[in-house]
């Protein structure tokens, strides 16, 4: 068996060789003026194959992903597992307007066409709960970091609140809060577009706290900034956020630094300065199985 990895999370998939005692090679890309890819695999490949990468600005990576697949197929590997820390298109799981693709079902077919196995970490799945019908071709794995981030926060001096910023944070709030007994609550959010958001904390006495926001993703920040505002209005005395997926757009960080946040943590499930939570044991824990 072998590891393939791509230059722009390959830090994240040679400690997961690593970890399984694998052999890591890399896929070469280059990428012409007018933004076509060209992707290189090695030469000697085994009949199983592990390929690594995490789908965040995911357009180029999934053609390139495609061309991989398909390269190595012809190679003579018979099978392939994705390992995708973050995995795309999984938001919209509907048509909310005529017309418009769904587009986590379009590409979770593709998936399961391409791969023989795909394992994540907490997908961002609302109205469909089981990734097996989204990737209906492929065995499926789901993983949870929450552990790993209820073990981060028990390193911290202070037991914190956790806070939810909108109902579909709450399963992973309730899940990191209740495995040590600290408090949770979950806020009501109400979405007017992309950058504006209004936040309605529960009832709780937050004076003096230390809070800790918790969510899946945060892209535009501005859910957890508007949260961050709202906590400290009420009372708080320090306010942080700890993510799974920092999706982060470029003015993310100015937004909750604006929001008087004190610190932003994350998983390295995409590449960032906030990471502080590695994935790769949980990974490798799986792919053993």
């Amino acid at each position: 068996m072998q590891l393939l990895g791509f230059h722009d999370y390959r830090h994240q998939a040679q400690r997961l060789a690593d970890a399984l005692g694998v052999e890591y090679r890399q896929v070469g890309v280059h990428h012409f003026p007018d933004g076509e890819s060209k992707v290189t695999l090695p030469t000697q490949l085994d009949d199983e194959l592990i390929i690594c990468r995490s789908l965040d600005h995911p357009n180029s990576k999934l053609i390139e992903l495609y061309m991989t697949c398909v390269t190595a197929r012809r190679q003579g590997v018979k099978k392939i597992t994705l390992v995708a820390p973050y995995l795309c298109y999984m938001r919209q799981d509907k048509a909310f307007h005529p017309g418009e693709a769904v587009s986590q079902r379009i590409i979770g077919h593709w998936l399961g066409e391409l791969f023989d196995r795909v394992i994540t970490v907490d997908p961002h799945l609302h109205r469909v709960h089981d990734l097996r019908q989204v990737i209906p071709g492929a065995e499926t794995v789901v993983l949870s970091a929450a552990g790993l981030m209820a073990d981060f926060l028990a390193r911290r001096p202070n037991p914190p609140v956790l806070m939810g910023p909108d109902s579909e944070s709450e399963q992973w709030v309730r899940q990191i809060a209740e495995r040590d007994g600290l408090e949770w609550r979950v806020a009501q959010k109400q979405r007017h577009g992309d950058h504006r958001v209004e936040i309605q904390l529960p009832d709780c006495d937050f004076n003096g706290r230390v809070v800790v926001i918790v969510d899946d993703v945060a892209s535009t920040g501005r859910t957890i900034a508007q949260t961050a505002k709202a906590l400290k209005q009420a009372g708080a005395q320090t306010v942080n956020c700890l993510i799974t997926h920092p999706l982060f757009a470029e003015d993310t960080e100015q937004v909750l630094a604006n929001a008087c946040i004190t610190h932003v943590w994350s998983t390295d499930s995409i590449n960032h300065s906030s990471n502080v939570i590695q994935l790769d044991g949980l990974l490798a824990e799986a792919l053993s199985r």
